[in-house]
């Protein structure tokens, strides 16, 4: 399997595995996926499977191929790391530039 899904199938089947469906139900993982026994799974697991079946549904997705599937990990901005890319109004500069109020002309006279 491409390296692409393995982050989110090991999640999801931690996730199943300490699930009250396998633990204390004492059920297969895969009978904890289908259709019955699915409604007791958390909210976690079926989160994590969906994601995992978009995720293989990107690996056959023509307009995913080329690029890939996009990483499962956390993006920079919620780490506290900045882009380099301009995108959502953000100024090009930065905090080099002053800041104005857009009455510089009055203040020369």
């Amino acid at each position: 399997m491409p390296s692409s899904c393995k982050d989110i199938r090991a999640a999801l089947a931690e996730c199943l595995q300490s699930s009250d469906c396998v633990l204390v139900q004492r059920n297969k993982p895969s009978d904890c996926m289908r259709e019955p026994l699915v409604d007791t799974l958390p909210t976690r697991c079926l989160q994590l499977k969906k994601g995992y079946g978009e995720c293989r549904r990107g690996m056959l997705d023509m307009r995913k191929r080329f690029r890939g599937n996009q990483p499962i990990a956390v993006s920079k901005e919620l780490e506290g790391e900045k882009g380099g890319q301009l995108y959502g109004g953000k100024p090009a500069v930065g905090d080099i530039m002053g800041k104005t109020d857009g009455r510089e002309d009055e203040r020369e006279e």
